[in-house]
């Protein structure tokens, strides 16, 4: 206790010299000045991260709700025998189909995963139950050429890997959960359309035919590969793990640019030369696809070690290129564009993952995790939203398009990436050993005791 006192008073000697005597190095410690944080700075405690995913699921429950409708009425509709062509999700502020949910789901399954908190698996659970449930009554619709809600129909007849992957990967993790659910009718429907259906180059490459022809979309590296990965694990069949590992590797070939070790948005099969934008949240679909592809392709699979190779590669380069707030640009190479949530709360996921499935230095990765953590916190008001965030994006040859696309809390992007965000820095506090030296953040390999008093970026004393 007198060590503590003591340390105290030393810490707050500037203040009371300031009175006395002009500080010089000689009277005064100023190695110990408070620095000028504009955002948290430090070691985050569990109790805190959770509170701010807490506040976030808690606002994205009252947006989203679980039940049908009738279109005309607005009557809730109780009884499944009961849907018609007037039938329809109930709308709140987000859509329940929609592959930024998808993304949502996931990361809220990722967060009941390491907190045990049934709220966020019941989350989940509920909407996906309801999903199964009115499948094959809009299914029958949908034979019988009825028109119906357009969030519905793209589960039952999905056109993009938009309406397909993100949900169907978060549809077969759900399932680990609650093997009662009748998901599979849902899973190999989207399945189908990502495998047999989606627009390809000639060599296999998931593409699409806009803004150009046969343009490769980053995006479209997490809409459609990790639900082929999870397919993969679902079924037993190693040809999906094939498949996503060689569209990992085909999408990189043309898309990664390795003396940025980044990834340009998109490429169009005729353009010469290649321009390369380096969109945040693109770059985040990227690495979040490694991660997730990694996860479940087996150990001794022959691509699993230039695919590691890759996301150590990209971690790199993220990391080289992150803002002294802790968050990342839109043009990740570009610092006159704004700073972005979604893609910062995507890299500080997915590093902390990289650390926590032991790919990546945890000395190396984790103070900017936990910088990137506390500017993702910073973007998460009072009510829930998140901030920050850029709205949907298409693919732009030229660096304003990017750069002023517009920032709203009702973008969907930002959601799941910060919950599951959340829940890998929660997962890196418990297993991992950082410790304030010398007023920085330091990861150790075991539980030291670094014995120095220092400032938090409110200038509390830490020790």
């Amino acid at each position: 206790m007198k060590k503590i006192l003591f340390a105290c008073l030393f810490t707050a000697l500037p203040t009371l010299l300031t009175a006395q005597q002009p500080v010089n190095d000689n009277n005064t410690p100023l190695h110990l000045m408070r620095p000028g944080y504009r955002i948290a700075y430090g070691i985050p405690k569990v109790e805190e991260v959770k509170q701010t995913i807490d506040r976030v699921l808690a606002y994205i429950d009252r947006e989203t709700p679980a039940s049908i409708v009738d279109r005309s009425s607005g009557a809730e509709v109780t009884r499944l025998s009961d849907i018609n062509e007037r039938t329809q999700l109930k709308q709140g502020g987000f859509r329940l189909t929609s592959y930024e949910w998808g993304v949502t789901y996931s990361g809220v399954l990722a967060a009941y995963d390491v907190t045990g908190d049934v709220a966020y698996r019941d989350y989940v659970v509920k909407r996906h139950r309801l999903l199964a449930d009115i499948f094959p009554y809009f299914q029958k619709l949908h034979q019988q050429r009825k028109s119906f809600d357009g969030n519905i129909r793209r589960v039952i007849d999905p056109h993009a890997l938009d309406d397909a992957g993100a949900v169907c990967a978060s549809m077969i993790k759900t399932l680990s959960i609650d093997p009662s659910l009748a998901l599979r009718p849902l899973i190999d429907n989207y399945a189908s359309y990502i495998v047999n259906k989606e627009y390809r180059l000639a060599d296999g490459t998931f593409a699409r035919l806009r803004p150009q022809k046969n343009t490769v979309w980053l995006d479209d590296m997490f809409m459609g590969i990790p639900p082929v990965a999870y397919y993969g694990r679902l079924t037993g069949d190693a040809k999906y793990y094939d498949e996503a590992a060689r569209q990992v590797l085909q999408f990189a070939s043309r898309m990664f640019v390795p003396e940025k070790k980044l990834f340009r948005h998109g490429w169009v099969e005729e353009m010469q030369p290649h321009p390369a934008f380096f969109w945040g949240r693109a770059n985040g679909w990227a690495i979040l696809t490694l991660c997730e592809v990694l996860d479940v392709l087996p150990e001794n699979h022959p691509q699993r070690q230039p695919i590691l190779d890759l996301l150590k590669q990209h971690a790199e380069g993220l990391a080289a290129l992150q803002h002294h707030d802790g968050f990342w640009h839109q043009l990740l190479d570009r610092n006159d564009t704004y700073l972005e949530t979604s893609a910062t709360a995507i890299y500080t996921c997915c590093l902390a993952h990289g650390i926590n499935k032991g790919w990546l230095d945890a000395k190396a990765y984790g103070p900017a995790v936990l910088l990137g953590w506390h500017a993702v916190q910073s973007a998460v008001n009072e009510q829930g939203q998140v901030e920050g965030v850029c709205v949907g994006t298409g693919m732009g040859f030229e660096p304003s398009f990017y750069a002023y696309r517009p920032v709203n809390v009702m973008a969907a992007h930002g959601y799941g990436p910060v919950i599951w965000a959340g829940a890998e820095v929660i997962r890196l506090l418990k297993q991992q050993h950082p410790k304030m030296n010398d007023s920085a953040v330091q990861f150790y390999d075991q539980e030291v005791n670094t014995r120095q008093a220092i400032f938090n970026y409110d200038g509390n004393v830490r020790y």
